[in-house]
């Protein structure tokens, strides 16, 4: 049976995962990160994608960004990183491929739930035990929101910038959030839409992609499916 397309809409955030195959690593030191920064910025503007938080760990990367047409993400992500594995592959001496199939994506609802999901992305490595505050890896956007240092590849979304009037003020308030740790809830709710592909956001944001696709926007639970006139 043929894949449904993913859930893809313009100037609607997706939260994106790139597993390594077999979740090997896809980074073996740090020049490779540079090299897979460098052609994802390639990708970012070639594909008219603006990109918001990111996390390189060591076997997968997260992804937040908006494409400003529908279908540039998957094409961002297929050209940059079949790029990146013919790279890393001659690099390392290395054949046979580096990604574990195709890439995970949710819509994420700005909102209520876009910040959550980049506190989300910026917190991996603290919750992988690799350092004890985010600010402390090198390889995330957390670096450039918190204010602590510029990043190229990174373009404020609205939320972001409504965080206060000058970037000071917004990388304040944006430090800020980090100081309540997101509940276990919250971090249940972003993997599960990602792992299924669904809609991360309010009932409103839901039955708005379910009016847009038809398709069933609303996060599985454990047990039976609901009947089709159910569907949200």
């Amino acid at each position: 049976m043929a894949r449904q397309p993913r859930l893809d809409f313009a100037n609607i955030p997706q939260h994106v995962v790139q597993r390594g195959n077999n979740r090997m690593p896809c980074f073996l030191d740090d020049d490779d990160r540079q090299y897979y920064l460098q052609f994802l910025r390639q990708g970012l503007s070639r594909y008219d994608c603006r990109l918001h938080a990111y996390v390189l760990m060591n076997n997968h990367v997260h992804l937040l960004l908006t494409p400003a047409t529908a279908g540039a993400v998957s094409r961002l992500m297929h050209t940059f990183g079949r790029n990146y594995a013919g790279f890393f592959n001659w690099r390392h001496g290395r054949t046979g491929t580096l990604w574990e199939g195709r890439f995970k994506a949710c819509v994420v609802d700005t909102s209520a739930y876009f910040l959550a999901c980049s506190r989300y992305i910026e917190l991996n490595p603290v919750r992988a035990w690799m350092t004890a505050r985010p600010e402390d890896f090198p390889w995330s956007s957390h670096g450039a929101n918190a204010g602590y240092r510029a990043d190229p590849l990174l373009a404020p979304h609205p939320e972001y910038l409504a965080l206060g009037v000058d970037q000071p003020a917004r990388a304040a308030a944006y430090r800020a959030l980090f100081a309540d740790a997101l509940n276990d809830e919250l971090i249940a709710e972003i993997r599960g839409n990602l792992r299924q592909g669904r809609a991360l956001g309010s009932d409103r944001f839901q039955a708005w992609v379910h009016a847009q696709t038809g398709r069933f926007a609303r996060l599985r639970r454990a047990g039976r499916p609901p009947m089709a006139g159910n569907c949200l």
